[in-house]
């Protein structure tokens, strides 16, 4: 092969460059194809090499290379099953936070404390119906007013009247209110209740209707004669802030719904009667007897007075010696709904007293320590007779057996709870299931009761097991409806497992699907 210097190599580069590869002239390479001998570069290394074979080793060296890779295939195999050991107990750990975390929270009444922007909202699906209206001034009693509108009634929508009375800030202010709400539609629709159900049943907007009375004080108490739409009389009595007991005839208030045109004259908003035998100290107890058709009214004072007033012919009239026997403030009174003439008090002092009007001496036939602190409320079983159940003070309620009070014998309770932290302000059974009970509490929440549930019930230690907030609520709880500032619930009896609740600014009128 003819070489050439670099310089002239170099100089042949950059002409090539310049011209271009089809303009290099062949001729100027200088080669002879004949001439051209490639050389092996590896030589003759491998052309007279012989083969070999070489032996990794004898017997027992190829024996002891088994045994150690048995032992690292068994070394291997042993880490990792501890790692596969470990990163599982590690899952498990974190499945267990993470379900922890996931798991839904139990709200109890007075324990659980919510957070700054935390709102408490009630769960749709677990009622059957759902309304709430806002009133202009708190309304911490009411009571229901029966209507001709049906018994057992079950189609939506739903129609109410109630009847209550203000505690506004100025006296002039005050009123006795007798309200119709309607258009009261469900608010779970099932998918099986989808064809059955109108729009009309389910989305129309409740409509709140109201004729108001005037009145001097602040109620305290206000009940309806239970006789109201048999004689079609709506005598209602309110227990004031001032001392009197004022009677009112609501009845054409309460037509005038129903009836356009209905003429109110001004008579008809004042009161038939007024109580004035307690002076001017106010109370919170009354009741009207019902078993007494014509009209027999109980009413309590804070000083521990009770008078009763009859109604006769023509007037009222009102024993002006007092039934005397509490210590501090009459509470509440009930009226026996199977003996016309006993009546049962509860007040301050602690204690549950059983009365016979009959009596000239106007001294309690029974008295029974309940509880250490003030007696608030109390409901008379309307099926068996002989049941009584009372909310206290601190909390706590129960349900008492009459046949069991003695004189000067302290007595045990049927059925005892302190499930709420804060004072019972309402208690009263169920019209027609008589071991369920509906409890209001200042802790923000009416709770329901069935005490004959048991407390081995299968379910309920199922429940318990999933949720371990459940071991704080007794077998009995059936259901929880929050309202802040609870102060009267009552039960409708025309509608099936419908209540009525007041707070301090709002009514609620709800149907779990629980009862």
């Amino acid at each position: 092969m003819s070489k050439r210097p670099i310089e002239q190599e170099e100089e042949t580069r950059h002409t090539a460059s310049r011209q271009g590869l089809e303009d290099t002239p062949h001729d100027k390479m200088d080669l002879d194809e004949e001439e051209v001998e490639f050389e092996d570069p590896y030589g003759d290394d491998f052309d007279d090499s012989e083969e070999e074979i070489f032996e990794a080793g004898d017997e027992d060296e190829e024996n002891l290379d088994e045994e150690k890779l048995e032992e690292f295939v068994e070394t291997s195999q042993t880490r990792a099953l501890q790692a596969i050991q470990e990163d599982a107990a590690h899952e498990e750990k974190s499945n267990n936070k993470t379900k922890g975390k996931n798991q839904p929270q139990i709200y109890v009444p007075g324990v659980t404390q919510l957070g700054p922007n935390e709102v408490l909202e009630a769960d749709p699906s677990t009622y059957d119906m759902l309304h709430w209206m806002g009133v202009d001034w708190p309304c911490l009693s009411f009571d229901i007013l029966e209507d001709n509108l049906g018994d057992e009634r079950r189609n939506y929508p739903h129609s109410t009247y109630v009847v209550t009375g203000t505690q506004a800030q100025k006296a002039r202010d005050n009123k006795i209110m007798v309200m119709k709400m309607s258009s009261l539609g469900k608010t779970l629709v099932n998918e099986d209740d989808d064809d059955d159900l109108s729009d009309d049943e389910v989305d129309a907007d409740p409509i709140l209707e109201y004729k108001s009375l005037p009145t001097p004080y602040t109620t305290n108490r206000i009940r309806v004669s239970p006789f109201a739409r048999q004689t079609g009389q709506y005598l209602t009595a309110s227990m004031s802030e001032g001392g009197d007991v004022f009677i009112w005839d609501v009845s054409q208030h309460f037509r005038s719904f129903d009836n356009p045109g209905t003429t109110i004259t001004k008579q008809m908003n004042r009161p038939i009667h007024t109580i004035q035998v307690h002076g001017r100290i106010e109370g919170y107890a009354v009741d009207w007897s019902p078993l007494i058709p014509t009209g027999s009214l109980l009413t309590g004072d804070i000083s521990g007075r009770i008078h009763l007033t009859n109604r006769g012919q023509s007037s009222w009239t009102t024993d002006r010696t007092p039934f005397e026997g509490h210590d501090g403030s009459v509470e509440e009174i009930q009226w026996s709904r199977s003996e016309q003439t006993v009546f049962a008090s509860a007040g301050t002092d602690g204690f549950i007293r059983i009365w016979d009007i009959r009596s000239k001496k106007h001294q309690p036939a029974l008295s029974v320590k309940a509880s250490n602190t003030d007696i608030n409320v109390m409901s008379w079983n309307p099926k068996v007779s002989y049941l009584l159940a009372s909310g206290h003070d601190d909390g706590q309620w129960g349900v008492w057996d009459l046949r069991t009070f003695k004189p000067n014998a302290a007595p045990n309770p049927v059925a005892s709870f302190d499930f709420h932290k804060k004072a019972i302000t309402s208690i009263e059974f169920h019209p027609t299931e008589d071991s369920t009970i509906a409890v209001a509490s200042e802790d923000g929440s009416v709770t329901l009761w069935d005490l004959a549930v048991e407390a081995d019930d299968d379910e309920i230690k199922q429940q318990q097991q999933t949720y371990g907030a459940l071991q704080s609520f007794p077998p009995q709880y059936l259901f929880g409806h929050q309202q802040a500032e609870t102060k009267e619930v009552h039960w409708h009896k025309q509608i099936p497992g419908t209540l009525i609740s007041t707070s301090s600014d709002n009514f609620c009128v709800w149907k779990t699907i629980s009862v």
